[in-house]
C-alpha cells in the first residue's frame, strides 16, 4: 500500500507543476505598458450609441455625419477611441459601439459629449463597464496596413 500512497502523491505533485499555467512567451513591459492584470486583461468603458429622438433634414444628414467621423478618427489617432464600428439593424435602434480607452464613465462621457451627432441629440449614449484583453489598443498597427479606404 505505500508505494501506491507514494506513486499518487508523486502524480499528484507533477499534475500541480504542470497546472501552473507557465506562459513562455509573456512580456511583463508590455503587459503594464497596457494596464493588463494577470490574465492580460483590463477594464474599459464600452459605449452604446442608440439612435436619439431628434430628426435631422436630409441635407443636413451628411454634414452632420462626416463631423461625427471626424471626431471619431480625432479620437483614434489620440488613443482614446480602442475601437469602433456600426451595429445591425435591431430592435432595441443600437447604432454603434465604442471602446473607450479609460476606466471611468464620467471621464467617457465627457469626451464624447464633444461628438457632434451625439451633441445635437442624433444619438443617445449608454455607458458600460466592460473587461477583456488589454491587447486591444495594439490591432491598430495592423489596421492600418489593410485599409484601403479610411471612413
Amino acid at each position: 500500500m505505500r508505494p501506491l500512497t507514494l506513486i499518487t502523491v508523486f502524480a499528484l505533485f507533477v499534475n500541480l507543476a504542470f497546472s501552473q499555467n507557465s506562459v513562455p512567451n509573456y512580456n511583463k513591459r508590455l503587459a503594464d505598458s497596457l494596464g493588463a492584470d494577470e490574465y492580460g486583461m483590463r477594464w474599459y468603458v464600452m459605449v452604446v450609441l442608440k439612435s436619439g429622438t431628434k430628426k435631422i433634414s436630409k441635407d443636413s444628414v451628411g454634414t452632420l455625419y462626416r463631423e461625427h467621423m471626424d471626431f471619431i478618427n480625432e479620437l483614434s489617432q489620440s488613443g482614446k477611441l480602442i475601437l469602433t464600428g456600426p451595429l445591425g439593424k435591431n430592435e432595441q435602434d443600437y447604432r454603434n459601439i465604442f471602446l473607450i480607452n479609460s476606466v471611468k464613465i464620467d471621464e467617457a462621457q465627457k469626451l464624447l459629449s464633444k461628438n457632434p451627432a451625439i451633441r445635437f441629440g442624433l444619438f443617445n449614449a449608454e455607458y458600460f463597464f466592460w473587461y477583456t484583453s488589454a491587447a486591444l489598443p495594439t490591432y491598430k498597427k495592423q489596421q492600418v496596413v489593410i485599409e484601403l479606404k479610411k471612413p
